[in-house]
Parts: structure tokens; C-alpha cells; sequence
């Protein structure tokens, strides 16, 4: 006899045996994921679910993406690892009836439902809907970058390009100069000249190869061009810099649900304000929503477009006064009188419009004092014979846009803590920090996936299984 818990004998026979239903707690995700799966209209989506006549039968459209959402849920991302999970883990067993596609069907049906399978994360934001929990109406926006399959030595910039040919010429040159010294000694070494001749041949070909690149890379219209996935883009990131992908996503401030989910290949975050709040807003059906975001989405034209689509924007205003990095007076240490038309000055006069013009496309009206030669101030404001405001036709909106952090600044705060959470979950939690597919399409595909996941995750650690059934079955 022994102290030790025993396990079964693995050869003992069972008159009745186990059903893979009694191996599935009723509290395990893989429930939810079935359900969920099962409730989608999948040929409303564009899932093809009528197979094809003659041939071999395919796997049914939510066979497969029940094997997708579970991979997912559980860090298996890799369709080769799908394919061996399908045929060893209980829990697929189950989801999936024993079904075990091999990884080429399981990678084809990502790469052809590209859009069908971005539609299902909209499903299930419709759901979370239903259940009013966007009910605030307020989200936060942020962006972070993911490596993309390139690698950074198969990317390339006029600068890379030049630095490059550069290191050659230089490598060239001291290839030479080494030759030149070999030959000048009483017993040259016929060998190392060899050698080295071979090492210049090697150098001159990837000349050859640089500038067919430049050739290619004048054709692109941002001066970028990368081999592996012609997509993606040299990114600035915290550290050194990567070639990869911007994610951008609208996040409920009060459940952490990501509503909106966006990839873009853009470096920067300037031109997405917009186009994801508009997104958010549509995903959660209501009239007017309310966004946070940091300073790095600040950009009039953008907070123009989303005062106009209804959306109040809370942003902090950059400070990029060339003349405050003077030590002069900054815009901002000028009052604007909108009942006058009007500007104050530090020094208690008034500038008062003079012109109307047009600058990179914006209408922009010019404003100046005439009493600036006598004022006693004048050597902090300007250089000049005096000081001249600019104000864009529609800078009220940026106005409006920086009293409303001013008025509520623990909005950062809450912009904080809130969208930098999925992402962190995303990557160090899911352990997702670069994508496996290439091209925009298949990249936004797979984020997609991610976001369901993350989202599914979210709901059963708030509400629970059961809960989270009911609602999908409702």
C-alpha cells in the first residue's frame, strides 16, 4: 500500500465508456466559444456554408472558427500547432466532434474569410451591446505597434540606402588598400589577394542589388519599400524601431471591451482620431460618444471631423510654439476676445484682425497691434517690428476641445488606465507581439482574432460562463 494518489490502469476496459461531455466542466470557456459560434449567421457574414457539389466535402465555416476562437483563447496561434491540438486536446475533441484538419486547410480559411472572420469581433460587440454595457458612451483611444514578419534588415529607406552604400564603398576601399599592400611585399600571397578580390566581387553585386531597390523604392509613394511584407513599415517605437504594423483601438473606459479595433500601416497616430472614433460610435449605436486620447492623436482637422459626427474629444493641446522655444511669449499667453474679434496681449493691447489668407489648404485670418514698437515688453514677444497671431476659421473647436481637459483632467488619468490595459494583455499575458501573416488584409485578419479573444476573456472574468451563455442565447 501506498501514501500516493493512484492513477487508473491505462489498459482497463470500461463496459460504458466516458462521454468527451463529461471531460467538459460546465464552467469551461470552450462552451462559450460553441455557442457563440453557433448563434452567427455565418452566410449573412460571407461565410460560404454551401459546399460545393462534386469533390471532397469541406469543413463547415464554424467548425473552423470554433478551432480559430480556441487557438486564440489559449496562445496557439501557429496552424500547424492548431492542426496537432485538434487531434490530442480534449477540449477541441469536443468543440470540434474529433474533426482534425490538417494546417493547410486550417491557414486557407483564414486567408480566404479575411472579411467574414473581421465581422465576427462586430458580432460580438453587438452582444456586449445588448447587455448595455456601453451604456457611458465614453471610450479611450490609443495605438501601440506589432512587429510584422519583415525584418528590419529586408526594409529599406533612402537613408538605409545611402548609409549603406556608404559602409560598401568604405569596405571596398580598405579591400583594395589591403591589396595594394599585399602586392607590394617581396613574396605576395596569391591566396589572400584571391580572397580578397572575391569579398570586393561579393560587394559589387550587392551595389547592383541596392540600386535596383532604389529604382523600386522611387516608384512608393512614402520613399519605403520592405521585402518580405511589402506592407508593413519602418514604425518608431519606445527602444529601437521596428517594421511592423499601428494598431489602433477605442476601448470602454468603465469594462476595459475593446469596441473598435483598427491596424494602419502609418507611423503615426495623427490621422486616426477620426476614423476609429466613428467606428466606436457605430459599434455601440449611440448619438453622441465621448473619447480621451493622448496628444499624439492632436491634429484640428481630425477634432474638426469628430465635432462634426457629434464626437467630444478630450485631448491635451501640444505645445510646438516655435517662439516659446525662443523664450518668447507662446499663442497661448495671448487671450482671444471672440466678442471682439479680437486678441489681448501680455502687455494689456490689442491685436485686432487684419487679413484672411489660405496655408496648406486651411483658411487662416492674421491679427496684430500697431502699438507693439512702443511697448516695454516688446524683446519677449518678437523680433519683429510686431507680433503676429494666426487663428484657423474653425480654431474654435480646439478651444472648446482644450477648456474640456482643462475642466477635466482626471480624463488622463482614466485614458491610462483604461486602453493600455488590453494591450498589455494582448502582448504579455496572450503573448502576442508580432503578427505571422502578411500584407494589411491577413494582418488585420489576425488582430481580429486577438480582439475576439481578449473580448471573450473580458466577459467570462466579469459575468462568468453561465451568465455569458445566457446572454449569447438570448
Amino acid at each position: 500500500m501506498t501514501d500516493f494518489i493512484e492513477g487508473e490502469n491505462r489498459t482497463q476496459a470500461t463496459l460504458f465508456p466516458e462521454r468527451l461531455d463529461d471531460y467538459i466542466t460546465e464552467d469551461n470557456a470552450v462552451r462559450v466559444i460553441d455557442v457563440f459560434i453557433d448563434s452567427i449567421n455565418l452566410s449573412g457574414l460571407g461565410f460560404k456554408t454551401v459546399p460545393e457539389v462534386t469533390g471532397r466535402p469541406a469543413y463547415h465555416p464554424a467548425t473552423m472558427l470554433k478551432l480559430y476562437v480556441y487557438g486564440y483563447l489559449n496562445r496557439v496561434h501557429s496552424t500547424r500547432r492548431l492542426e496537432r491540438e485538434a487531434g490530442r486536446n480534449i477540449e477541441l475533441m469536443w468543440l470540434m466532434g474529433r474533426l482534425t484538419p490538417d494546417f493547410k486547410t486550417i491557414a486557407d480559411f483564414r486567408k480566404d474569410n479575411a472579411k467574414a472572420i473581421r465581422l465576427v469581433c462586430r458580432d460580438f460587440v453587438m452582444i456586449c451591446r445588448k447587455l448595455d454595457l456601453f451604456s457611458e458612451a465614453f471610450v479611450a483611444i490609443d495605438g501601440s505597434k506589432f512587429k510584422a514578419v519583415n525584418n528590419r534588415d529586408r526594409n529599406y529607406t533612402r537613408a538605409k540606402l545611402k548609409r549603406r552604400l556608404e559602409d560598401i564603398d568604405i569596405s571596398i576601399n580598405r579591400y583594395l588598400d589591403q591589396i595594394e599592400s599585399a602586392d607590394r611585399l617581396e613574396t605576395p600571397s596569391k591566396s589572400k589577394t584571391e580572397r580578397l578580390e572575391t569579398k570586393i566581387s561579393k560587394l559589387k553585386k550587392e551595389i547592383a542589388r541596392l540600386n535596383t531597390i532604389e529604382v523600386q523604392l522611387q516608384a512608393t509613394p512614402d520613399k519605403q519599400i520592405s521585402l518580405t511584407d511589402p506592407d508593413s513599415r519602418s514604425m518608431k517605437s519606445r527602444g529601437a524601431g521596428i517594421v511592423g504594423y499601428n494598431v489602433q483601438t477605442a476601448v470602454d473606459t468603465k469594462h476595459h471591451l475593446i469596441i473598435a479595433h483598427e491596424v494602419t500601416n502609418v507611423g503615426t497616430d495623427r490621422s486616426q482620431l477620426k476614423n476609429v472614433s466613428e467606428q466606436a460610435k457605430e459599434a455601440i449605436a449611440v448619438d453622441a460618444l465621448s473619447v480621451v486620447a493622448d496628444r499624439g492623436y492632436y491634429n484640428g482637422e481630425e477634432i474638426k471631423a469628430c465635432d462634426d459626427a457629434n464626437i467630444n474629444v478630450y485631448l491635451p493641446k501640444c505645445q510646438t510654439s516655435s517662439n516659446q522655444a525662443k523664450g518668447l511669449f507662446g499663442k497661448r499667453d495671448f487671450i482671444y476676445k471672440p466678442a471682439d474679434d479680437e486678441y489681448e496681449c501680455p502687455g494689456g493691447k490689442r491685436a485686432i484682425y487684419r487679413f484672411t489668407g489660405t496655408e496648406k489648404g486651411k483658411t487662416i485670418r492674421r491679427y496684430w497691434s500697431s502699438a507693439c514698437t512702443s511697448c516695454s515688453i516688446k524683446s519677449q514677444c518678437t523680433t519683429g517690428v510686431n507680433r503676429r497671431i494666426s487663428r484657423w476659421e474653425h480654431e474654435a473647436v480646439l478651444d472648446a476641445a482644450e477648456t474640456r481637459i482643462n475642466q477635466q483632467p482626471e480624463r488622463m488619468a482614466v485614458r491610462r488606465n483604461t486602453v493600455e490595459h488590453p494591450f498589455g494583455t494582448l502582448k504579455l499575458w496572450m503573448g502576442y507581439t508580432h503578427f505571422q501573416t502578411r500584407t494589411l488584409k491577413h494582418v488585420s485578419t489576425e488582430m481580429s482574432l486577438h480582439v475576439l479573444a481578449y473580448n471573450l476573456k473580458r466577459m467570462i472574468n466579469m459575468i462568468g460562463v453561465s451568465a455569458l451563455l445566457e446572454a449569447i442565447q438570448a
